[in-house]
Parts: structure tokens; sequence; C-alpha cells
């Protein structure tokens, strides 16, 4: 189970995007670099190469390179100074109720660098809960970090990766997008900035409000969470009528 970070399992209160704008001020004389286009999905590496060709600067790796560096400096300041920064509803109880099950490798699948995702993790305290994923500096694609998420899922079940069941559980149609083409499978939580509407349109294989939704977790367990006793029981039901694929 592959889980994308901002939105899906954190809420930072803008603390990225305020990085990712006081480094291209700094290094480039303009905080509204990135005002052209939504962030939702996208890969550190990709916003912040896109952003340069938006403001005519050179796009070659070693500008990336050296905004991204700006940017890791900054972010810790701006977490700091996030007076919203919040684990998102149902995260904990179901991180729990994973553990509580054998054959399960629970990681990320997030276009943050990994160096970023430490440190908002960190400071949400979820960091020790992941110990693999896919990183934005894996690869500035998200379908390809998302395979090289599940490789190392497969290797920590000591399974061959075709023999696994990946889901990918996100916020954005990227995240579903990314799922697809790898011939995954897709839960989309509309718990980020991307509407519910706009999730059910990138047809997910099942979509919810939040990952505190019995419902959603009935579906990424295959109907095992009533299993979970005093754990199981935190989660809420789906409220009625609420459509899922």
């Amino acid at each position: 189970m592959l889980f994308d970070l901002d939105g899906t399992l954190v809420a930072t209160s803008g603390a990225g995007r305020a990085a990712i704008d006081a480094a291209f001020a700094a290094l480039h004389g303009r905080a509204d670099a990135c005002s052209g286009f939504s962030m939702a999905g996208m890969t550190d590496k990709a916003i912040i190469r896109r952003a340069l060709r938006d403001i005519g600067q050179r796009d070659d790796d070693a500008a990336v390179a050296a905004v991204l560096a700006r940017y890791l400096d900054l972010l810790d300041g701006t977490l700091k100074q996030a007076k919203g920064l919040r684990v998102l509803d149902g995260v904990i109880p179901l991180l729990d109720l994973l553990a509580e099950f054998d054959g399960i490798a629970v990681g990320l699948g997030t276009g943050n660098v990994r160096a970023g995702a430490q440190r908002k993790l960190g400071r949400a305290q979820l960091w020790h809960r992941f110990s693999f994923g896919g990183f934005g500096d894996d690869d500035e694609s998200r379908p390809a970090l998302i395979r090289i998420a599940a490789e190392r899922g497969a290797m920590a079940l000591r399974a061959p990766l075709s023999v696994c069941k990946v889901v990918v559980i996100g916020d954005t149609a990227l995240d579903v997008a990314a799922a697809r083409a790898n011939g995954f499978r897709a839960l989309a939580v509309a718990s980020g900035p991307v509407p519910r509407t706009e999730l059910e349109a990138a047809r997910p294989d099942h979509v919810c409000d939040s990952l505190a939704e019995r419902a959603a977790v009935d579906w990424l367990l295959d109907g095992r969470a009533g299993r979970g006793g005093k754990v199981a029981s935190s989660f809420r039901p789906a409220p009625k009528g609420a459509p899922s694929r």
C-alpha cells in the first residue's frame, strides 16, 4: 500500500509552497514563479522545472537542483511557522490497523523528494511509520516513482512484484493515473485540494471523502477490517449514498 503525502496523510498549511516560493524569491527574485499552475500531484522536480520555464530561466538539472537545495534549507522554518499542520482524519487509525496484518507492506509514493518527505512527516510524527517508498528524487515521473516504490515494497515482503496486489492511495487524479500506468489499483481520497468530482472523473477503483470512512478501510482490506477489534471500531461508517468504484 503506497500512500501519497500532502493532502492524503497530512495537511501542511502551505508550508511546502511557502518554502518553494521563498527559494525562487531568493534565487531568481520571483516569489510568484509557481503562480501559473497547480502543484497538486506534481513531483518536486517537475514543479521547479515548470516554474523555471514559466519565468524564462534555464530549466536544466543544475538549475532545478539549486532551487531544490534552497527549498530544503527553508522547509524546516516554514513547517515550524505553519499553524494548521495536522495529520488528516483516519490516518493514524488506518496505519495502526494495517500494522495488525501480516503480508502488508506500507510505504510512500510521493512526489516529495525524500528529504522533504522526511521533514514533513517527521514534523507530524509519522515518518517512522513507513519503512520504504518511492520519492521525487527517485524519478521526476510520478508513474516511474510509484513503480520504484512498489518494487521496494515487494522486496520488503520478499515476494515477486508480479504476485503482489499494489494499491496507490492519493488525493489527486495524477495519483490515480500513476497507479493505472503501472496496472495497480487506486484509492482516491478527497481530503486534499482536488474536488471529489474531479477524482471520480479519473475513475479510481474506489473514492472516499477521508480515510476515516469505514467503507474505504473495508475496501482496502477486502472486508477484513472488522477483524481488528478495538482498532477497527475507531472508524466511522461512510455517508449513506457515497459512491465508490
